[in-house]
């Protein structure tokens, strides 16, 4: 999904193995210098060496070539200006039905792709990821009410983990204090969503707690990941819907709320020791999240110093990681990991030797369809009401310009 001169460098089929990544991190190189008759050679070294970013077979490219002619991503950012929400404006309209699951297997993952709830995602991701184009998380922008109520939320599930402290009892997968906390969670997502919501349609309350309560990790399994974190994004879409938050909001929306809630999933995975949620391990391109890395690679879209490459200098990530997503997330996986990068984080690895950011953010938004949107051990778990519904997409267009001379 990702192309440097002509070579893929991410993942095509999405298979745990990571036959797809490409490369052999550490295979192929590890046997060549520890291998036989080179143990005696004063010449060959016994130390790992660094290998080249972004190799992938012949067959590796061929199925990323496969995949994406599969999986096309419309470019639907702007589609928001010409989609209705019907009731968004109605005094009288009431969310009776909390949202359910719709997708079970391979016809409904299918499905799923033409359902104007997917398009209504889409555009909401993609048109954040144009407001935070070539913008750092400190730069001046438009921070309004509802913007600070959002960030008021998750400063009190934030408190929360003060009030519920881990247990002290040896625990082998998580902690189960977390269980509280998302229990805790579940009962007051509809009282918290509500204090987003305008008068007119309180009782969207009902559809959003169901986005809210699953954007911060499960309690039975006590695991996050980027299943979560579409929930949480889904809450702030529907709130975009419902005309809580406008196109001045959407920088905010990444540079001020969605930097608060990564603060506050990190401290819950660091307290709780949140286990993956369905990691592929090393051969993932992170273990709980996506989107700091689409996002943060438009933030660097085109900065004079910044490159892809410059996330093997630890220098510049800690001195910039507080200004860019990508660097953020590059930093906390130091902070949490030892061992060499390529060794721990090969996807990661291979990805810094594209030459652009603008081939790392469209390649990341693919990636994003691939392995997120159209997993469907991810999205089977994702719930949809009216705000974004399981039926086929609407057919927006926008308003015909009237004939010249009118």
């Amino acid at each position: 999904m990702f192309s440097r001169s002509g070579v893929g460098l991410g993942r095509g089929t999405g298979s745990n193995t990571g036959s797809s990544i490409g490369g052999s991190i550490g295979g192929s190189t590890l046997g060549s210098t520890i291998g036989g008759s080179g143990m005696g050679d004063p010449n060959v070294t016994l130390m790992p060496t660094m290998p080249p970013p972004g190799s992938l077979s012949p067959l590796q490219q061929q199925q990323q070539q496969q995949q994406q002619q599969q999986l096309p991503v419309p470019r639907v950012a702007g589609r928001r200006a010409f989609v209705t929400v019907a009731d968004r404006d109605s005094e009288t309209h009431t969310y009776r039905q909390p949202p359910v699951k719709r997708i079970t297997d391979e016809a409904s993952l299918r499905a799923w792709a033409g359902t104007e709830a997917y398009l209504r995602i889409l555009d909401f991701v993609q048109s954040l990821n144009e407001a935070v184009t070539n913008k750092k998380v400190s730069d001046p922008c438009p921070v309004s009410e509802n913007i600070a109520k959002a960030i008021a939320v998750l400063d009190v599930l934030d408190s929360w983990i003060d009030d519920i402290p881990p247990e002290d009892t040896p625990q082998r997968f998580g902690n189960m204090a977390f269980r509280k906390w998302a229990q805790r969670l579940a009962g007051e997502a509809q009282q918290l969503s509500a204090l987003m919501l305008p008068d007119t349609v309180p009782s969207a309350k009902i559809e959003l707690a169901v986005y809210l309560a699953g954007g911060f990790g499960d309690g039975t399994r006590i695991d996050y990941g980027s299943g979560h974190e579409l929930a949480f994004c889904a809450w702030l879409c529907c709130l975009d819907l419902l005309g809580v938050f406008g196109p001045a909001d959407h920088q905010a929306l990444v540079t001020r709320v969605f930097v608060r809630y990564l603060a506050l999933v990190r401290r819950l995975q660091r307290v709780y020791m949140l286990e993956p949620a369905g990691s592929h391990g090393v051969w993932g391109l992170d273990d709980h999240q996506f989107l700091p890395y689409l996002w943060g690679s438009a933030q660097l879209l085109n900065h004079p110093r910044i490159k892809p490459k410059s996330i093997m200098q630890r220098d510049i990530v800690a001195h910039f990681h507080n200004e860019y997503l990508y660097l953020a997330c590059i930093q906390y996986i130091h902070d949490v990991k030892r061992g060499p990068f390529h060794e721990h984080s090969p996807m990661l690895y291979d990805i810094s030797g594209v030459a652009a950011w603008a081939k790392v953010n469209s390649g990341m938004l693919k990636m994003y369809a691939a392995e997120v949107l159209h997993k469907l051990p991810v999205i089977q778990h994702f719930y949809f009401g009216e705000l974004l519904p399981f039926e086929p997409a609407h057919d927006i267009s926008p308003p015909a310009a009237p004939p010249a001379g009118q």
